[in-house]
């Protein structure tokens, strides 16, 4: 399954790492290891951060992409499920619209 992966760093200890000269090398040893479908730098709530995409085929995976970047930067990490175009077609919304839509409702 896709999961889009937020990743909030916070200001310490990234500016420290930085100012060593580790943050880049850190970085480069998470994302090799966890090979994300893509990954983009931006930031949240005034804090460096990360999305990527990546694929959980099993929830024991979770730790595996999250740990490095607790452990590293302390940093918090938000897993949410996404489609694509494909997984929402398969879905089969006219179906689940037959089944669930109650037209008393409206």
């Amino acid at each position: 399954m896709k999961m889009l992966v937020n990743i909030i760093l916070p200001i310490e200890p990234f500016n420290s790492l930085v100012r060593s000269g580790k943050a880049s090398e850190i970085l480069g040893r998470i994302i090799d290891d966890i090979k994300p479908e893509s990954i983009h730098f931006t930031e949240i709530e005034g804090n460096r951060a990360a999305t990527m995409i990546v694929e959980i085929s099993d929830a024991s995976q979770i730790p595996v992409v999250a740990e490095p970047w607790f452990l590293n930067f302390e940093a918090a990490c938000e897993f949410k499920p996404v489609m694509t175009p494909d997984d929402l077609m398969r879905a089969d919304l006219d179906k689940l619209a037959a089944k669930w839509y109650d037209v008393h409702l409206l």
